[in-house]
């Protein structure tokens, strides 16, 4: 996952784009990012297709702690120009462990035109081929422990058990469900209605599709090191092959 500060003058604070695949060095990259800016309260603009479980909840718990807020969207600058505010598309999506992200913002706001999908915790060298793939008690057991993990962690945050029982039971052959308005609500992962509330003064708008498209392929994109699909893996680690090794734990 990478970083930016979007800048937004005058009278526009300004917010953090967080786009791509959360791995085992987001936490830290989030660390070196923070550094020397005053990042209390400000708003994260999310755009991810998932990755690391544990390490999505070291950064969703990082989130709350700086009591920052969470949106879904793409950001767009220097749209007609220099001078012309930067402002958010809605068309975005937040996949998998991303919506734990979005979880961790003080205020959640998700826009009408985003998605927000959820899948299973599974083992990631394992999630394209889930039911030919062999299994260990090992494998097994860091299923769970991540479960539990992700679990805890959902109820700190203010997240329901809705969520977690809708995730939990799409299996990864399996299309990701995607929550509608009212899933959204119930699962608490969204907290109020209005933009305003985490991204005043900024345009939240459709832009014109040739405008929107390279931003859009920035979802799969941005990255070009990262696999352009959702992950379903819970540590971002190099494959191990059939059997997981002690620090290889399912992903989504």
């Amino acid at each position: 996952m990478k970083f930016n500060w979007v800048a937004c003058e005058p009278n526009c604070r300004g917010w953090v784009s967080a786009v791509g695949i959360i791995t085992s060095d987001t936490p830290k990259e989030f660390e070196e990012f923070a550094r020397g800016r005053q990042l209390g309260g400000a708003t994260v603009v999310l755009d991810s297709s998932g990755g690391s479980v544990n390490d999505a909840i070291t950064l969703g718990r990082r989130f709350r702690n700086l009591g920052l807020l969470t949106t879904v969207g793409i950001s767009l600058q220097n749209r007609g120009g220099q001078s012309a505010r930067p402002a958010v598309a809605p068309e975005a999506y937040c996949e998998s462990m991303c919506a734990f992200l979005l979880l961790a913002g003080k205020k959640r706001y998700v826009p009408e035109a985003a998605h927000v999908r959820v899948h299973q915790i599974w083992m990631g060298d394992r999630a394209d081929d889930a039911k030919a793939a062999s299994y260990s008690a090992q494998d097994l057991m860091i299923v769970e422990r991540d479960i539990g993990r992700l679990a805890k962690y959902t109820f700190d945050m203010g997240g329901a058990g809705d969520l977690l029982s809708l995730a939990l039971s799409v299996p990864p052959w399996e299309d990701l469900h995607e929550l509608d308005a009212g899933e959204l609500r119930l699962t608490n992962l969204v907290t109020t209605d209005l933009v305003a509330d985490v991204l005043p003064h900024v345009d939240i708008t459709a832009p014109a599709m040739a405008e929107l498209a390279p931003k859009t392929q920035a979802r799969f994109g941005t990255e070009p090191e990262q696999p352009a699909k959702s992950t379903r893996t819970a540590e971002a680690l190099a494959p191990t092959g059939g059997v997981a090794t002690p620090a290889t734990a399912a992903q989504k």
